[in-house]
């Protein structure tokens, strides 16, 4: 916590969080995240971050304790990204980016890029945070989600053009 008290230089609790997670390669790093990716080069396939870049953003959510490494190789040692208890606390950060962005950011004729289904009920929560069904609140962990072609698409053709490096 000093840490981030030191960095912010304010006692205000979003100048704070934006010393966590206040630019758009942490974000980014965060929905992989969240969407299951956990290896370096997953990450930055999706990302589209350079090697030094998100090897940055790494060690800083690291440091402030959103994400913790896990090794899954011993030769060579490599490592896997896991998000801790704080890193899962951020999610209604994102899922709130996502739900404006899908209502913002947006051509009219495009589909919602991941749609999420309540995996107590089997209904589409669409853009909420609680189920239209049931009227339970859902964390990520609650929910399972389908990529539209488009966003699928798009993840295919990041993963190809980065085999062709």
């Amino acid at each position: 916590m000093a840490r981030v008290v030191e960095k912010a230089g304010t006692v205000c609790p979003v100048s704070r969080s934006l010393d966590v997670v206040g630019d758009r390669w942490s974000m980014l790093v965060l929905r992989e995240l969240y969407m299951g990716a956990a290896r370096f080069e997953e990450i930055q396939i999706q990302t589209e971050a350079t090697p030094q870049m998100l090897a940055t953003r790494l060690k800083s959510l690291e440091a402030d304790g959103m994400i913790e490494r896990q090794p899954y190789s011993e030769k060579p040692l490599r490592y896997e990204y896991r998000l801790t208890e704080k890193g899962r606390a951020f999610y209604p950060v994102i899922h709130a980016l996502r739900a404006w962005g899908e209502t913002w950011c947006k051509e009219k004729h495009e589909d919602i890029a991941v749609r999420f289904v309540h995996r107590k009920c089997g209904h589409d929560v669409g853009l909420a945070n609680v189920c239209p069904h049931c009227g339970e609140h859902v964390e990520r962990k609650d929910l399972e989600s389908t990529l539209s072609s488009q966003f699928a698409n798009e993840r295919a053709e990041r993963r190809a053009a980065f085999k062709r490096k």
